[in-house]
């Protein structure tokens, strides 16, 4: 008589033996990710840094992050599932920022180029965390306890991780973008003159781009910033006989350096555009003039505070460059932009090696006397609404302000167009030409 062995039913997996895969899993695929943002971050800061810059100006753009990632990757496998989630979500949302921020930008502007590839690969490193982290969350969830407590406690961290994301996350990300995304092209001119192509070389050995349209009068303007917003000013200016000069500001459209959407060494670039009209043939050098808008003229004023070529100023909108203007707002509700402004300019500072320029009202009690027109609408951003009446209460006479009804950030030009050419031309006639 035969026998028949009983079919063998399969042993189930230990549940520990799941995890330790799951885990194992986990921290490679993070790994994985981690090392696709360091190879970016290699390649944006050393090895293919921006024309005109070298690796040696991104040493501490480049070197903080790496050590950064490499002490995450170090202490990943030995946090707790929650902490790892978390992070992995944070640095994920961070790369995909990154990723689409600067290379998907100029992607879509003008082709993918140089370092937009490991832009992308930076961008998919991104995903691959959140999906990650999602999964770690999900994972690593607690069951103990009753219902209602595990899900108040899951509502506590989550109103902390928005918290922490408004705080912390948000203005991060947006430093980066601040400090690695300009204007990739050149604009259309529209000048309402025949113009020059020009370029002229900073302080600092950078190669800047512009149009000048060439002076009626023998006196110049300069138009600030770039060569997009700024063409409007240009036109009225040259309807008036001025020469007016409108460039690319560093690591935008045709010009060289990094970008860096505050304007922290922009007034390098500006002393380079001076001293380019000081050497124009159509222009005496006592009668160079500046317009700036917003970050313009930010840009401006400080230019004028460091140095005497600029002779007469417009600045239309100037407001807040880092954490040193945000603390001198009057009232306590600003005070609630204050840490994120800290963020924003610790971000900038380390994304651009650079330390903030000095608080501009303290630049311009240090200017000397100059005609100087501060503008600024009646619907404007809440920091120029404060902060351009105590730059004009700060400087030295000659000077007016004027407040535009019903206009928001740089928006006269557009609310009041007759009055703001009659207000600027004759500011610029008085100042430049003596009228």
């Amino acid at each position: 008589m035969s026998t028949s062995a009983a079919p063998a039913t399969a042993t189930p997996t230990p549940q520990p033996v799941q995890l330790v895969k799951a885990a194992s899993l986990e921290t490679t695929l993070t790994l994985v990710a981690l090392g696709l943002i360091g190879l970016h971050i290699l390649d944006d800061n050393f090895v293919q840094p921006q024309p005109g810059t070298s690796a040696a100006d991104h040493l501490i753009s480049g070197l903080v992050p790496l050590v950064l990632l490499l002490l995450f990757a170090l202490a990943y496998p030995r946090l707790r599932g929650g902490l790892r989630g978390t992070l992995a979500i944070a640095l994920g949302v961070f790369a995909s920022v990154m990723g689409a921020g600067e290379a998907g930008y100029y992607a879509l502007k003008i082709g993918p180029s140089a370092d937009d590839y490991t832009g992308f690969l930076a961008l998919a490193a991104g995903l691959l965390l959140i999906g990650v982290g999602t999964t770690t969350l999900w994972r690593t969830r607690r069951q103990e306890g009753s219902t209602a407590r595990r899900y108040i406690r899951r509502l506590m961290l989550a109103v902390a991780a928005f918290v922490a994301a408004y705080l912390v996350l948000l203005p991060l990300s947006l430093s980066y973008v601040f400090t690695h995304a300009a204007r990739a092209v050149v604009p259309r001119a529209e000048l309402g003159a025949a113009y020059e192509r020009v370029a002229f070389e900073t302080a600092d050995g950078l190669t800047l781009k512009g149009w000048y349209v060439p002076s009626r009068n023998r006196a110049a303007v300069i138009a600030a910033p770039g060569r997009s917003g700024s063409q409007k000013p240009a036109r009225m200016l040259v309807r008036h006989g001025y020469g007016v000069l409108l460039f690319d500001r560093r690591g935008e459209g045709s010009s060289e350096g990094d970008p860096n959407a505050f304007g922290w060494k922009a007034s390098t670039d500006m002393k380079a555009a001076v001293a380019f009209l000081q050497r124009r043939p159509d222009v005496d050098r006592g009668r160079i003039g500046g317009i700036g808008l917003s970050v313009g003229g930010e840009t401006l004023l400080q230019t004028a505070a460091e140095s005497d070529g600029l002779g007469a100023i417009v600045s239309d909108g100037a407001g807040a460059r880092s954490i040193r203007e945000d603390v001198t707002l009057p009232g306590w509700r600003n005070w609630g932009e204050v840490p994120t402004s800290f963020v924003v300019t610790a971000g900038t500072a380390i994304f651009s090696n650079r330390l903030p320029p000095p608080n501009l009202e303290g630049l311009v009690r240090r200017m000397g006397p100059r005609p100087l027109l501060f503008i600024y609408g009646q619907h404007d951003q809440p920091n120029v609404r404060a902060l351009t009446p105590s730059y004009y209460k700060a400087a030295r006479e000659p000077k007016a302000l004027w407040q535009i009804a019903g206009a928001g950030h740089t928006g006269g030009i557009d609310t009041q167009p007759r009055e703001y050419e009659r207000r600027v031309t004759a500011f610029f006639d008085h100042a430049l030409l003596g009228k």
